[in-house]
């Protein structure tokens, strides 16, 4: 994941992002400031500000506030408060001004959150063309009347690569019940052409806890993908 997440994570100051930068104060005694973009082509994303570089994250899905993550970097927005996580066991929790929060009032940033990864691939020993683009989603299939409910979706630009392709997601654990069967689907499409699918939902929790989701797509015929 980490080798085409990267390369649009770090921006050159020039980029500006739109909206207003927003000054946040944290509890290490640091400053970030943070500008907030709507959704545009793609989903809305936080920038943050340092001082020789910027830092660009997705909005995903989150059962409270704004959750905006890359890799196993994590910012949390909600109200005038704000938790950042680098991905490397550092957590700032910050407020919007110039006051930062008590460090005792500290929490985790990644305590509800879950990691769903694992890899595709297929049985036909032929190679996916350079346009084509991998869509993972995971859903909670426990529903009334059948219907499931996406939690997440990532769309991966291959650019040429093949299978086997890793994935991974992030999905709130306050999003799910208690009685939550989550599993994961994907599909390779090229110029909205299905190429292969999965003709299964694999589980991806196992006693609450992440599987490592290994999935093989089937082949499909000429047609459009739905």
């Amino acid at each position: 994941m980490k080798r085409y997440l990267l390369p649009f994570l770090l921006l050159p100051l020039t980029a500006l992002a739109a909206g207003e930068r927003l000054p946040y104060a944290c509890d290490n005694g640091s400053r970030i400031d943070i500008s907030f973009a709507p959704a545009g082509d793609g989903p809305p994303q936080a920038t943050l500000h340092f001082s020789d570089s910027e830092l660009t994250l997705p909005q995903v899905p989150a059962a409270s506030g704004a959750l905006y993550r890359a890799d196993n970097i994590r910012l949390q927005t909600q109200g005038d408060e704000a938790i950042f996580d680098d991905g490397k066991g550092n957590t700032r929790r910050c407020t919007q001004g110039t006051t930062p929060p008590p460090q005792a009032t500290a929490t985790p940033a990644s305590s509800s959150f879950l990691d769903i990864a694992g890899s595709i691939t297929y049985r036909q020993r032929i190679a996916l063309p350079p346009d084509a683009i991998l869509i993972v989603r995971i859903q909670d299939i426990a529903r009334a009347g059948g219907r499931a409910r996406q939690l997440a979706e990532q769309r991966i630009e291959l650019g040429g690569r093949q299978v086997p392709i890793p994935f991974a997601a992030t999905i709130d654990r306050d999003l799910i019940g208690k009685k939550a069967q989550v599993t994961v689907s994907a599909r390779i499409e090229r110029r909205g052409k299905l190429l292969f699918v999965s003709d299964k939902s694999y589980p991806a929790l196992h006693n609450g806890q992440p599987l490592h989701v290994a999935m093989q797509l089937k082949q499909v015929g000429s047609g459009k993908a739905r």
